[in-house]
């Protein structure tokens, strides 16, 4: 392709258009749990999706992440992220929807609800999780720092029922049915 005259019909192939983006509701070890039940839509990288040979997560933009992982999650009220945490940074935008976002302290939970188009990055290492607070379904744009995103890490109450749900994760980190 030469980037200096790309024609609009090649730029179309770099286009996710939000009416047919693909993505899954079991991309996680979390993901049967109450309360953590998502879509994941990742839009250009893999981010640190666990579920790494579901056809439905692959990027929606065929690109391949430099520098950053693009994702958006979609949930009804009450549902989203457990506790985890992130090699790198994560990057927080509810589009729709308020979204409440919650760590791990050595004084017990602490939490900031984000409106639409606030944006939180959220520092390595702490455990984070979040969830839609509004009604209907929500939407909430991720960015997670990369060009490798690493993996997740799961606070271990969080792999203890994710067992008991029927979802392990398997030595590479990937994610599996439990027998």
């Amino acid at each position: 392709m030469d980037t200096n005259n790309v024609s609009v019909t090649e730029m179309e192939q770099f286009v996710a258009r939000f009416a047919t983006l693909h993505g899954s509701e079991e991309a996680f070890v979390d993901s049967r749990l109450p309360g953590h039940r998502r879509f994941k839509v990742n839009l250009v990288g893999m981010g640190v999706v666990e579920a790494t040979d579901n056809p439905d997560l692959r990027p929606n933009i065929p690109l391949p992440a430099k520098g950053f992982n693009l994702g958006m999650i979609q949930a009804e009220k009450g549902n989203g992220a457990a506790l985890h945490a992130h090699e790198t940074e994560e990057v927080f935008m509810p589009l729709i929807g308020p979204w409440e976002v919650y760590w791990s302290t050595d004084d017990g939970e602490k939490s900031i609800t984000l409106e639409p188009f606030d944006s939180i990055s959220v520092p390595q290492g702490v455990y984070r999780g979040f969830r839609h607070v509004g009604e209907g379904k929500g939407t909430l744009l991720t960015i997670i720092g990369g060009p490798e995103a690493g993996r997740v890490d799961w606070h271990p109450d969080v792999t203890s029922a994710a067992t008991d749900s029927g979802l392990v994760r398997d030595e590479a980190g990937d994610l599996r049915v439990s027998a």
